[in-house]
């Protein structure tokens, strides 16, 4: 496996990285497990100072990083410098709330002293994707190093640049040399730091195969695992909705990240009634959509990743049209040097049909007619994955059907499906299971540890602290 930046645009390969040797990997897996020794013992101040301290490096270097992210993984240039300033607001939101979410927390039991301590775990290895490089990792690192773990971060091998970026901005914020370390290993190490005993934890964001390998390896290894896999989103859109705004969010839905996205829209369930009339618009829409250079301002569109990534979505395309699904817009690769795709826009697939069922990573859309609120209920649940789902009516029945009805771990109503620090990030079914940032995310990697004190005087209270 070549751990290489190679530009999807040009396809040109940029620079090359060597593997970590046996031996240097060992050194890395030991500074990890020396440095908790000690960093588990910081106060959440001292974290709080360097992890703010990291969040104004994303913010300053945001340019420098976006050209980074862009250069590797070929997303449109603005959206790499909105991710490192995105990635900055979930270091704040820890720096905030990590002491308060991880006090400990009072139980009344009989008159004794009880309560639950949260304490951090260790090393905590986080394998990483492309699609999102700064996020991604910052969404893991930031509550687990506040939570007193240290990071272990093997990235996808296509932004290994990015992944000696991250590394820099948390050595630069003032955290311990070995708090946070990036892994150029090969695949076939992973299992290997997975079986090590000094890591912890591991956590996955990537393909449902990926999931498959490292949930079982960690099961094996019996440590604690999160896995954020793949998803096949539903954008449902019913009678009532204001089809203006939702035409033009179901682009960017569909769209965002050059369609790279665990979350972006992919099936679009639109009642009968105004079937057509969506059909129309979304597809107009998607004619207007540039596709480019991504270093272009005017590009809406950038390359996909990887010729691997171009060749499965043309495969699952083409799949869906021999099976019946009608082609309304592009379906072909664009040509010449880079991985483009065009926007491209299916409808009305077979269930046998891949458009129908799985995950189309890349711009292309599947249209689907739902005859009634329970058909498109149905139709959204009619797929392996769960994670995230859009929903689109003004009647409050509906939103409350949809809510209690669709299988996923995020429903967004008259709104876009995005991550938010704020707010648990996760799926249910296929797409995996735990739960990123917010309250729930850094009470992944922690023990809960129960403490129930008996006697006289009922021993030592909880410890208070600074936040409250």
């Amino acid at each position: 496996m070549a751990i290489a930046t190679i530009s999807p645009t040009t396809g040109k390969t940029l620079r090359t990285f060597e593997a970590l040797s046996s031996e240097e990997l060992e050194r890395k897996l030991q500074r990890a497990a020396d440095t908790f020794r000690t960093y588990r013992e910081t106060s959440f101040a001292d974290r709080a100072r360097w992890m703010r301290r990291a969040a104004e490096i994303l913010e300053v270097e945001a340019d420098r990083f976006g050209h980074l992210m862009t250069e590797e993984m070929g997303k449109p240039l603005e959206a790499a410098k909105a991710e490192s300033r995105k990635s900055a607001t979930a270091c704040r939101y820890y720096v905030t709330r990590a002491e308060k979410l991880l006090r400990d927390v009072p139980i009344d039991v009989d008159g004794d002293t009880a309560f639950v301590r949260y304490q951090p775990l260790g090393a905590v290895l986080a394998i990483m994707p492309w699609n999102f490089p700064f996020w991604q990792v910052v969404r893991f690192a930031a509550p687990a190093l506040m939570a007193g773990n240290v990071g272990l971060l093997k990235h996808a091998s296509n932004v290994p640049q990015c992944a000696l970026a991250l590394e820099e901005v948390f050595l630069n914020a003032g955290f311990p040399e070995g708090a946070f370390q990036s892994l150029f290993i090969e695949t076939a190490e992973v299992n290997r730091v997975i079986e090590d005993p000094r890591v912890k934890a591991v956590t996955l964001t990537g393909s449902e195969g990926a999931g498959r390998a490292v949930g079982a390896a960690a099961g094996k290894a019996i440590k604690k695992v999160v896995l954020e896999l793949g998803g096949s989103d539903p954008f449902i859109v019913m009678p009532s909705a204001n089809l203006d705004k939702a035409v033009e969010t179901a682009v960017s839905a569909r769209l965002i990240n050059n369609g790279q996205s665990c979350i972006a829209a992919k099936r679009f369930i639109i009642a009968e009634p105004i079937a057509k009339e969506f059909e129309r618009r979304f597809v107009e829409r998607m004619k207007t959509m540039v596709v480019g250079d991504p270093m272009d301002p005017r590009t809406d569109v950038g390359p996909l990743a990887t010729p691997g990534i171009l060749e499965g979505l043309h495969a699952q395309v083409q799949a869906s049209v021999k099976a019946g699904t009608r082609l309304l817009l592009g379906g072909k690769p664009q040509g010449g040097p880079g991985n483009f795709y065009p926007p491209t826009v299916l409808a009305d697939p077979p269930p046998q049909a891949p458009a129908f069922h799985d995950e189309l990573f890349g711009p292309v859309a599947t249209l689907l007619r739902a005859r009634d609120l329970e058909h498109a209920v149905e139709l959204a649940n009619a797929t392996p994955f769960g994670l995230g789902a859009s929903v689109w009516t003004q009647d409050a029945a509906e939103q409350r059907r949809f809510i209690d009805g669709i299988e996923a771990g995020m429903v967004f109503v008259n709104a876009l499906v995005a991550s938010d620090a704020r707010l648990p990030f996760g799926g249910v079914k296929h797409s995996g299971h735990g739960r990123e940032l917010a309250d729930l995310g850094i009470r992944e990697f922690v023990n809960a540890k129960t403490v129930r004190i008996s006697g006289p005087s009922g021993g030592p209270p909880p410890v208070k602290h600074a936040a409250e």
